[in-house]
């Protein structure tokens, strides 16, 4: 249904993506799915951390419930009331204005791009166990600009084929634990999963490893714009992919540490490939390792996805000049991807360990800043028209937000000095980078679309002749003429 005038002739709204497929609900859970989790590879440092399999399978329980859950809640809440590319920076810029919504804009494309140049890192160490030559310097650094770039070109194909890889990887990734669950039934003695070596046990890892393995929950409301019915399917996907996230962690944890009497000290990174080997042979082992290899790949798209169109939907807002928003034939936003893969290269010499901890700090601060938004909405705009509504009032909606607060906040508070630096000099580019901008913008140096105004009121609310709900949008435009769009 469309609005007779609402079609506009200016060639930076009518984009390429209009012909390309929407995402619809298995490839969206499929792409949650690996922005999140995509599958056990790295959950390994947990039970090494957690100085056994007790804590590790205690965490896997427990925080889903005081983390994942409110963090899927309150996505869904504002993703589908905000339908737009750029998600929490919309969000963000409603709640606090334009130049906190930067601010998040900022944290959360850096820290995402820093979690990105893990995948293909993991890709080789997983893949080093069968070809050690890859460990080798001269091998590496060629190895992983040309997994790069392939990577990247896939995302530049389109996001339809992004999801419909995802599904597909997915699939592959999930298998060899299957059959590695049947394997170890019979090997399976349950006293092993309360071993706990409190002599063992490194917190500041610990609480990384499980924030690293169940944040990012928000991370897909960047591609709101790119949905097939977000009202409906968003809120679906979240809630499918919490249950396939938790399940994928658990399950091989249950396998493999019930099944090994191995030292907590052998789990790290790649340890679930000698887990297949040690379970069911040299056949699984290989599995693994592809399995792994493969779930990398789906995890760079996914992320990758989501910076790139965290970046066009913050140029489409006039945060950005509007080279960002421009999109290939494929619906893609070109400069965005190319930006969001620099950053990967640039960033994939650093420690596993030193970019899970930068990240997880930077992405503390903007988390916290989206739960303060989220109350903020309800508080100061009762009127917004939320097609999915966490089925709380003011006070619960408080409570909800308080147990990942301060899990957030432990978080940062277990940070090591260095990233405390690194964050710090990176909120500080933020506000500069921002003030450059806004300067750029006003002495017209570089082109920006018209900032549009942040969706205030969904409140109008027309029945449609089918009885569907339909939420209509009423705004000014840059010139202030009334303009009203159907979402």
């Amino acid at each position: 249904m469309e609005e007779e005038g609402m079609k506009t002739d200016d060639p930076k709204t009518d984009s390429p993506s209009k012909s390309n497929p929407k995402l619809t609900l298995l490839p969206l859970i499929a792409l949650i799915f690996y922005e999140v989790s995509g599958g056990p590879f790295g959950v390994e440092d947990s039970v090494k951390a957690g100085g056994g399999p007790l804590l590790a399978l205690l965490g896997f329980l427990i925080f889903p419930l005081i983390w994942s859950i409110p963090e899927a809640l309150v996505t869904a809440e504002l993703a589908t009331s905000f339908p737009e590319n750029g998600g929490y920076v919309v969000w963000i810029s409603s709640a606090f204005g334009p130049f906190w919504g930067f601010q998040e804009g900022f944290w959360k494309w850096f820290s995402g791009v820093m979690d990105n140049a893990l995948y293909p890192v993991l890709f080789l160490d997983y893949l080093k166990h069968s070809f050690p030559i890859l460990d080798q310097t001269h091998a590496r650094i060629p190895s992983l600009l040309i997994i790069t770039f392939l990577l990247t070109y896939l995302n530049y194909r389109g996001l339809h084929v992004v999801g419909i890889s995802a599904v597909l990887l997915a699939a592959f990734s999930l298998s060899p634990f299957l059959i590695m669950g049947f394997l170890s039934i019979p090997k399976i003695q349950p006293r092993r999963w309360l071993v706990l070596d409190r002599k063992k046990v490194n917190l500041r890892g610990y609480f990384n490893s499980m924030f690293w393995n169940l944040n990012y929950w928000d991370k897909a409301s960047t591609l709101a714009g790119e949905i097939e019915n977000p009202s409906k399917i968003f809120p679906r996907a979240l809630f499918g992919a919490v249950t396939l996230v938790v399940c994928s962690y658990l399950l091989p944890l249950l396998s493999g540490t019930g099944a090994l009497s191995a030292d907590s000290g052998e789990w790290s990174d790649g340890y679930f490939a000698e887990v297949g080997l040690l379970i069911g042979g040299g056949w699984l082992k290989w599995w693994v390792q592809a399995a792994a290899a493969m779930s990398n790949m789906g995890l760079f798209e996914a992320e990758m996805s989501s910076d790139a169109f965290q970046l066009l939907g913050m140029s489409e807002m006039g945060m950005l000049p509007s080279v960002f928003a421009s999109r290939s034939k494929y619906g893609t936003p070109t400069l965005s991807i190319i930006c969001s893969a620099t950053g990967v290269i640039f960033l994939s010499w650093m420690s596993f360990q030193e970019i899970i901890e930068f990240l997880n700090f930077l992405y503390s601060i903007g988390m916290l800043l989206e739960f303060a938004a989220f109350l903020k909405l309800r508080i100061s705009k009762p009127e917004l028209h939320r097609p999915y509504k966490v089925p709380l009032k003011t006070i619960g909606a408080f409570l909800l937000c308080v147990p990942p607060s301060f899990l957030l906040v432990l978080v940062m508070c277990l940070a090591s000095a260095k990233t405390f630096v690194v964050s710090g000099a990176v909120v500080i580019v933020g506000m500069i980078m921002y003030a450059i901008l806004t300067i750029a913008k006003e002495k017209k140096y570089v082109d920006f679309i018209p900032e549009k105004e942040m969706i205030t009121s969904y409140a109008c609310v027309e029945e449609t002749m089918d009885g569907d709900s339909v939420g209509l949008l009423l705004s000014e435009d840059p010139v202030g003429s009334s303009r009203k769009s159907v979402l």
